[in-house]
């Protein structure tokens, strides 16, 4: 089993949602986070005083598959849905889950996926 964690742009949700979808993956967690790689935060102007936005916002999706065949779509998935070409698309991290519970019905692994 594997976990796939990905961090995008919080307005390609909805794309990377639908492209999950069209896979066959229909289960996941999203959070809202924060937080910056070479981005580096970026100025704004309010009010017309100029501030440093540090932390951006992005969103966090959680998956976990039952083998790589499953992974490797949903890796493919999210990539091309969530890609603009421009610095801040995001990150993908995969790994290993060595097992899973079902809290409901005590099902594990595969069976509780």
């Amino acid at each position: 089993m594997k976990k796939i964690e990905a961090i995008i742009k919080p307005f390609k949700l909805e794309d990377v949602k639908d492209a999950l979808l069209e896979v066959g993956i229909e289960g996941m967690t999203v959070s809202e986070v924060k937080g910056y790689g070479r981005q580096q935060g970026h100025a704004e102007l309010y009010r017309g005083a100029e501030y440093v936005v540090e932390f951006i916002p992005k969103i966090k999706i959680e998956i976990v598959v039952s083998n790589d065949e499953y992974a490797q779509k949903a890796i493919d998935a999210i990539s091309s849905a969530a890609k603009t070409g421009k610095i801040g698309d995001g990150k993908i991290f995969v790994s290993s889950i060595d097992s899973v519970l079902r809290i409901r019905t005590d099902e594990t692994d595969t069976d509780a996926l």
